[in-house]
């Protein structure tokens, strides 16, 4: 799902899909808001983003093997990990189990589609950058 950032648009192009992945995890949790025991699940975008750029709490350089006796991380096996969804923690017990929460999980939509359209906003603008630069104009 995710490779290294692109040359060209940057981390936005892995953050569209992952916007979009956890898009649809909110959808489910909305979905099967009245379904006796189901668990609300979620996506950790931040643990996913720093797994797939190989950053480090927030230091985008990633470990490196210099010697053939050094251990390097194993980035595909931490990218994995970090895209495992999470369970989200109970606000309000309910009597079925259910752990959904809809005023949250409407929130959290909310505000992920607002990234979402930050990520393609970006790329809308990179893209009409690269055309004015080729073109010369705007149209």
């Amino acid at each position: 799902m995710i490779d290294k950032p692109d040359a060209l648009f940057g981390v936005h192009a892995q953050a569209l899909g992952l916007w979009q992945s956890r898009a649809e995890v909110i959808s489910s949790n909305l979905a099967n808001a009245d379904t006796p025991g189901f668990l609300a699940r979620d996506l950790d975008f931040r643990k996913v983003m720093t797994a797939a750029t190989g950053a480090v709490d927030g230091n985008t350089l990633p470990m490196t093997a210099t010697e053939a006796g050094h251990i390097g991380g194993n980035p595909a096996a931490a990218l994995a990990d970090a895209q495992k969804l999470a369970y989200r923690v109970e606000t309000q017990p309910t009597m079925d189990g259910n752990t959904v929460d809809t005023q949250v999980e409407q929130a959290q939509f909310a505000a992920n589609a607002i990234h979402y359209q930050a990520s393609l906003g970006f790329i809308n603008a990179q893209i009409h950058t690269m055309r004015l630069a080729i073109t010369g104009s705007s149209s």
